[in-house]
């Protein structure tokens, strides 16, 4: 039992620390809220608008890849550890693993989930993305009046 005794003692100062925190926030602490203070805070920003109703579905597919990268990283840990004892099966089965997280990496790509903010927006819509431009005629070429042409 005296083996725990320092452990009982760390929980307890632990328990007091926390309720003597809660106790002088709850005696110290201003109450006069007002609306700087109730608004929301982000990184110093004043918003400039209210935040949308709803999450775009790009967020959930970023999401959705860091998912996917983290059950890779969590699963290729313990086939490195083994992979000798594992043999071909275990290469296959990586193999397998593998190409199923590409393939739902290469789906999330395919729905957009990396093509997200405004530029997207600008490229889809701007006349000026056409297969007609070219640089012979959309760039103009001055101040070559004159000029020898140098010879091939």
């Amino acid at each position: 039992m005296d083996q725990y005794l320092p452990v009982l003692a760390l929980l307890v100062l632990a328990a007091l620390f926390a309720a003597i925190s809660f106790v002088a926030s709850w005696l110290f602490a201003p109450r006069r809220a007002t609306e700087a203070k109730s608004a929301p805070y982000e990184c110093g920003i004043v918003p400039s608008r209210e935040p949308p109703e709803r999450f775009p579905v790009r967020f959930y597919l970023v999401a959705m890849i860091f998912i996917v990268f983290d059950i890779e990283i969590i699963f290729f840990f313990p086939w490195a550890v083994v992979y000798r004892e594992l043999g071909a099966f275990g290469l296959g089965a990586v193999v397998i693993f593998a190409a199923a997280v590409f393939e739902s990496f290469v789906y999330l790509i395919s729905q957009g989930a990396l093509d997200w903010g405004p530029v997207k927006k600008i490229v889809r819509e701007s006349p000026m993305v056409s297969a007609a431009r070219t640089s012979e005629s959309t760039v103009r070429r001055v101040g070559l009046e004159g000029r020898v042409e140098e010879a091939a």
